[in-house]
């Protein structure tokens, strides 16, 4: 089966930053830990860990919730959560994992 993948957000395609280890750091630093559920995060690093260079995944639900032993909605509730916390997008069937926004854009999105 040919899937044909197209960024979502392409102005948001990932890269490497300077002080970038496996993960940006600035997960650590900028509270998005704070803001995700201990699902969405094993969510989002299954995503950065499959992606390809531009972010992208075209994991199925099907597959993820087996990989991660959930049900759909646990998926579900995972992935909304990556999305509104700005870590994600998703259109079915692609997720992007999303680069990080500026600091000054997060300081502003966290209040």
């Amino acid at each position: 089966m040919n899937i044909h993948k197209s960024l979502v957000v392409s102005n948001r395609v990932r890269s490497i930053p300077t002080g970038f280890g496996w993960v940006d750091h600035r997960l650590l630093q900028d509270g998005y830990l704070r803001e995700c559920s201990t699902d969405a995060l094993a969510l989002y690093l299954i995503l950065t860990a499959v992606a390809d260079q531009d972010g992208l995944s075209y994991y199925g639900d099907r597959l993820l919730c087996t990989m991660l032993g959930w049900h759909g909605r646990r998926l579900e509730l995972a992935r909304e959560n990556l999305c509104d916390t700005d870590l994600a997008a998703y259109r079915e069937p692609i997720y992007q994992v999303l680069s990080l926004p500026e600091a000054s854009r997060r300081i502003h999105h966290a209040k």
